[in-house]
């Protein structure tokens, strides 16, 4: 018997056995907010740690290019079946794409196949709360792809939400061949309705990014953009607790400047052979675990408990004085400006790294440096997989803001008694204090009361 191919993980690589053991032990004793992580399910899990991996399938179901595929046929078929069902589409309205590899890929499928090179997109300038896909390019630099290949121009936001008067009048002096509704780091619902008019007038494509949001989508807990949107599209691992991929959903034909358009064949070959070659069955058979859960009163009812949670946290915040853009939440995400507080979002990233919260700075309207920005970005998906109870959730936003009031407290020492403010120093500060580390016991404390879900390899 082949050794090397027969033995487990444990026995014949422990260098990596036992990174992702500490990474367990990691995942169980921190409180993870980060807004983009959930926690897979174990049966996810397993699917993709499925025989699968081994199958290249370049092509579509029933046109292969490869022998053997069968049963990846067989799920490939029934992850796009449950794929509609879940957002209640009707298929002969309605496709989509299950082979894209991540979100990313999937916006840039979707411009491929429909804008095409030099042409115009508009989605939501990052610091607002929009993503990098969506067209990012900074003052000096085109940092996304997106915004290499195709002409982007942003809308911003004007006040505590979305002003649909004003992306109006940019769309119709941009002009757009596309026009992105959807965010990384927006609290509020969207009204899709009114982007609908907006790209209407000047006969652009509309494109909803849900890669935040589906999984509250799919429970009704959200407005559905399927009514307006020509496209969406959403990546699985966020509030659909499923494995790192995404989906391209799409009306099939559309009229535009009286011509059809054959939008399924032209996002299908954009796709593939387009942007990728063998789509990862594994990953497609975990989706679709993912997805045969996102009807179940049990998901749905988790769908509230997210929102319930963030309101929670939120409501918190406001009382302490803190200042939130949007000034609440309508979905899981909090985004906490810090700039009246005058700390950074690196330090309390830094500072909630050490006692054991995850979190993310992340830039925002009053400050759009994405390396060292004002704001930091909160979530609730995994809490609330963890089932934390009320008590705890508030304990929790306790917790994060006493880390951010005493992560100010250590960088106003570092300007007025070392007259350096760097990082460096404030972490040399951080270490040496006390209250920090009976905060993260704290944290371990409440942290190891909920279970995480392990496949066991």
């Amino acid at each position: 018997m082949d050794k090397l191919l027969f033995s487990e993980l444990k026995n014949i690589d422990t260098e990596v056995y036992k990174i992702i053991k500490d990474e367990e032990e990691r995942q169980l004793n921190c409180i993870d907010l980060i807004a983009s992580e959930n926690l897979a399910p174990i049966s996810v899990q397993q699917a993709k740690a499925s025989i699968l991996c081994n199958k290249y399938s370049e092509g579509y179901p029933g046109k292969r290019y490869y022998g053997g595929n069968e049963n990846v046929d067989k799920i490939e078929l029934l992850c796009m079946k449950r794929a509609l069902e879940a957002f209640g589409l009707d298929s002969s309205e309605w496709g989509v794409n299950v082979q894209v590899l991540s979100g990313t890929p999937a916006n840039f499928a979707v411009y491929t196949a429909l804008v095409g090179p030099g042409n115009k997109i508009m989605g939501m300038d990052l610091p607002s709360g929009g993503h990098l896909s969506h067209g990012f390019q900074s003052k000096k630099s085109k940092v996304s792809a997106t915004s290499l290949f195709f002409e982007s121009k942003p809308y911003k936001l004007t006040g505590d939400s979305i002003d649909y008067d004003y992306v109006k009048n940019e769309v119709k002096d941009f002009k757009p061949k596309m026009l992105i509704c959807g965010a990384s780091a927006y609290s509020r619902d969207f009204d899709y309705k009114r982007f609908k008019e907006a790209a209407d007038q000047v006969n652009a494509l509309l494109l909803a990014d849900v890669a935040h949001i589906s999984g509250l989508i799919a429970a009704k807990q959200m407005n559905s953009p399927f009514e307006y949107c020509d496209l969406v599209t959403t990546t699985t691992h966020k509030s659909m607790r499923g494995p790192r991929g995404a989906l391209i959903f799409y009306k099939k034909k559309k009229i535009v400047n009286n011509e059809e358009i054959d939008i399924e064949s032209l996002i299908n070959r954009a796709v593939f052979p387009g942007l990728s070659g063998g789509p990862h069955n594994d990953t497609i058979a975990a989706i679709t675990v993912a997805l045969g859960m996102l009807k179940s009163e049990e998901f749905k009812e988790y769908a509230k408990k997210i929102i319930f949670n963030a309101k929670l946290m939120a409501d918190y915040f406001i009382k302490k004085g803190l200042y939130l853009v949007t000034n609440g939440t309508d979905n899981h995400t909090i985004l906490i400006d810090l700039a009246n507080m005058n700390i950074s979002g690196l330090k309390v990233q830094t500072i909630c790294d050490y006692v054991n919260i995850t979190i993310n700075m992340n830039s925002v309207p009053s400050n759009p440096n994405c390396l060292n920005p004002s704001g930091i970005r909160l979530g609730t998906c995994s809490i609330t997989s963890r089932n934390f109870s009320e008590e705890d959730v508030l304990k929790v936003a306790e917790i994060l803001y006493d880390s951010i009031s005493i992560a100010r407290s250590i960088d106003d020492e570092c300007k007025s008694i070392l007259k350096d403010d760097s990082l460096k120093n404030f972490i040399n500060l951080m270490s040496k204090n006390e209250k920090l580390n009976n905060l993260k016991d704290h944290v371990t404390g409440i942290a190891r009361k909920y279970p995480i879900p392990v496949f066991k390899f």
